[in-house]
């Protein structure tokens, strides 16, 4: 498990992006700074559920209205070639580490 921290997506109430990520992206520029542990990426389940790639960190969000995300659903995004995971402690989304899984 990485040490590095998590910022949010700005526009978004709970999808984060690791702050390493080194391409644009619209994080939350002076917010705070996550712990994975604070995220509860130590919860993960055994085995995550990949779904459909989603076009954008906005769309993860509007999953709620139609297809409510499961805990463990694992979740391409294309516009930032990243996947993220559902987390239920938080009801929200996290960058997935490229290593894990």
């Amino acid at each position: 498990m990485t040490t590095l921290g998590y910022k949010r997506m700005a526009g978004t109430s709970a999808v984060f992006l690791r702050e390493d990520y080194s391409g644009a992206s619209p994080v939350e520029r002076d917010g705070m700074v996550w712990q994975a542990e604070e995220l509860h990426l130590n919860e993960l389940p055994a085995t995550l559920k990949p779904l459909e790639p989603m076009a954008n960190v906005l769309a993860l969000e509007g999953l709620e209205d139609y297809d409510p995300a499961t805990h463990g659903d694992l979740r391409p995004v294309t516009s930032i070639g990243k996947r993220f995971v559902y987390l239920a402690p938080i009801r929200g989304w996290v960058q997935l580490d490229d290593a894990a899984v």
